[in-house]
């Protein structure tokens, strides 16, 4: 293991945040509440005095021994934080050649009324207080924080017996891994590996389940309909594709890329031509829109899964055609009701909280606390505005019996941008065109997140459910923008071809469509894909869903200018694949010698089994609305506090509404 130095810095909460915590833990005979950082910092070798001082300037801190016991609360064990990317490319950029990486941690202090530390059991009791069990790991010594930067042997491939355990075996797997694969993919998988003659790979499993999961494919929604007893004509996509093919007007692209692009106008436009010299330029400039859901990360971590569903569907506004413009977001929520402590409200008494709510979804309340936050600070980061959006809590005990909330939440993101007129549909490219990484490394987060998102809420193993989150930096991923923008603006001579953002699947899903919508297959050198963690097994490092990434396809004679320009915005990329003409995805792996990905693309993304729901109508239970006795003073003051009325200052202020500088007028301007 490499030398960890450890550095103690400043008050980690303020004083009014203290108070609060104390607050809430009192109860469990806490009185005093102690928080600072603590930095642990990877070096290639020894810090010069000098390095070492600096360094201690730039994170305000100063060398400290590792205390035990501790209560230490870290980043996840084997995950690397989007502050430590940020400071470790400060760092950096400072000549801080001796620092490879710098994590920071909390240390706390729990004391009672009398200063001394709390027992054991107040301390666990309080530990969710404390921190996010999704993104955060604790420790009761400070030096075990070396485990941070723990660097094992990348773990092997491994297969699945159906030649010889056949069909069950993949049952297992699809258990065990949390691929939410229906009976009739299952039998789909079995006979085309049968005729292959072989067994299939955890990779080629992995990517199957979430390329074709309901997140990716909407196969509920493309499903075929039998309601009691008669097929229905239409899916319930077809019926939403109603409205554009008989009213196509306006609509230039709809239901065939990342985003909706409509009709716009001629407009000058501000920005850097060929030469680097901003100028106005008079063109047609289209608008795009895109709404999207998060539901499944909010309800298990609700700050980092609310922050990458406005993060994805950010990338998703910039990669539309061959590359455009996020302009303005929106953001919403749907939860059940708050229970606020204190501030109960009389519509909000029974059981409805306990009430088919699995332990590892958090409340509503901790998801309306927390959720918001995590949005607008990944907007604000970015340098988005997220100009408006809406807030309702819902929950009620039906005349049958049956108990109806948002338990697991709605949490909406979208928005709306630009996009050049010449850029709005993706280019065909050949074989021989490369295909490329743009932004962030591999990281072992989100992994599985399109099977487990297209779950019902408690469907999947509880640590599957906390591996399938991810975590946001949006700090690369405005550089990957900045990138993305310099390359449009150049116009014809735009070195992107096609584009598009990386989400659900990870690179499993995005390279695989980006090359069959040219319709071609592709071959791809799994060591070529950045990552921060060597030790990620093939399934990880090629399905993982780390954020902040694209796939672009670039013809080989631009490399040398897309090279240049993702060296000034300072924004990581990679070449690791290239398209082919044969129709087969392949994805080799020079570390074991061996090839985790060998399919045909027709059997990754052509026909796999449609679904089929047959449903019988269930006639509601229903009672008359009864006015007598009705306090018309109460009910009024009850609609007006309900949070589908009442104020939401709290969720505008809480973001930058000029950020970017696009705003014409704040939504408070005014005397409303």
């Amino acid at each position: 293991m490499s030398q960890v130095l450890c550095m103690r810095g400043a008050p980690a909460l303020s004083a009014f945040r203290v108070a609060k915590l104390i607050e809430r833990l009192r109860p469990l005979g806490i009185a005093e509440v102690g928080a600072e950082y603590r930095y642990f910092i990877e070096l290639e070798g020894e810090l010069g005095g000098a390095d070492l001082a600096f360094l201690g300037e730039l994170l305000h801190a100063a060398a400290h021994e590792p205390e035990s016991p501790a209560l230490l609360v870290t980043p996840r064990l084997g995950t690397v934080s989007p502050w430590s990317s940020k400071a470790t490319d400060i760092a950096r950029n400072c000549h801080l050649a001796g620092v490879r990486r710098i994590e920071r941690g909390v240390a706390w202090r729990l004391l009672d009324s009398r200063g001394r530390p709390v027992g054991d059991e107040a301390t666990r009791v309080a530990l969710p207080a404390l921190h996010d069990r999704m993104t955060e790991s604790v420790l009761f010594d400070e030096a075990d924080a070396a485990r941070l930067f723990q660097h094992v042997a990348p773990q092997p491939l491994a297969t699945v017996d159906l030649l010889g355990g056949g069909r069950p075996a993949l049952e297992r797997a699809n258990a065990e891994w949390g691929l939410a694969l229906s009976p009739d993919e299952i039998d789909y998988l079995a006979d085309n590996f049968g005729r292959a003659g072989r067994n299939p790979t955890d990779v080629e499993l992995m990517m199957f389940a979430q390329a074709n999961s309901e997140h990716c494919r909407h196969k509920i929604f493309n499903a075929d309909w039998v309601i009691d007893g008669q097929p229905q004509s239409e899916s319930l996509f077809g019926m939403i594709r109603h409205t554009h093919a008989v009213r196509p007007q306006g609509t230039l692209s709809a239901y065939s890329d990342n985003a909706a692009v409509i009709e716009g106008r001629r407009i000058a436009r501000f920005y850097p031509d060929g030469t680097g010299a901003y100028r106005h330029h008079d063109e047609p400039t289209h608008i795009l829109m895109k709404v999207e859901t998060h539901n499944h990360p909010t309800a298990i971590s609700p700050f980092p899964g609310a922050a990458t569903g406005s993060g994805g569907e950010i990338r998703d506004e910039g990669a539309v055609g061959r590359g455009s413009k996020p302009k303005a977001g929106l953001t919403g929520f749907s939860v059940s009701n708050l229970r606020i402590p204190g501030f109960e409200q009389p519509w909000e008494s029974g059981p409805g909280q306990s009430v088919g709510k699995p332990e590892r979804i958090v409340s509503a309340l901790q998801i309306m606390l927390d959720g918001p936050i995590g949005s607008a600070a990944f907007n604000n980061e970015f340098g988005r505005p997220n100009l408006t959006g809406y807030f309702r809590s819902f929950e009620m005990r039906t005349p049958d019996g049956q108990v109806r909330g948002y338990h697991k939440p709605i949490m909406l993101a979208g928005g709306v941008g630009n996009v050049r007129e010449d850029h709005i549909h993706k280019q065909a490219f050949p074989a021989g065109t490369l295909l490329i990484q743009l932004g962030g490394p591999g990281l072992l987060i989100g992994l599985g997140g399109g099977a487990a998102s297209s779950m019902g809420a408690g469907a999947n193993v509880e640590a599957l459910d906390f591996d399938s989150v991810q975590r946001g930096n949006p700090e690369i991923q405005r550089r990957a923008q900045e990138v993305i923008d310099r390359c449009w603006q150049l116009g014809a001579d735009n070195p992107i071809l096609s584009i598009h953002d990386v989400g659900a699947g990870g690179l499993s899903n995005a390279m695989p469509e980006l090359a069959h919508g040219a319709g071609l297959g592709a071959r791809f050198e799994l060591r070529d894909v950045p990552s921060e963690e060597p030790g990620m097994s093939p399934r990880e490092l090629w399905c993982n869903e780390a954020q902040e990434r694209y796939v672009l396809a670039i013809g080989p004679d631009s490399l040398g200018s897309f090279r240049a320009i993702c060296e000034r915005e300072r924004c990581p990329f990679a070449v690791v694949g290239v398209a082919t003409d044969d129709g087969h995805l392949t994805v080799t792996d020079r570390h074991f010698g061996n090839t985790p990905v060998d399919m045909a693309m027709e059997v990754l993304l052509g026909k796999p089994p449609r679904m089929t729901r047959d449903v019988t109508r269930v006639a509601p239970t229903l009672r008359p609305f009864k006015a007598e006795g009705l306090d018309l003073r109460e009910a009024g003051y009850r609609v007006l506090r309900h949070p589908a009325v009442a104020n939401k200052t709290f969720l505008i202020t809480i973001g930058d509404r000029t950020v970017g500088g696009y705003t014409a007028r704040d939504q408070f301007v005014g005397p409303w």
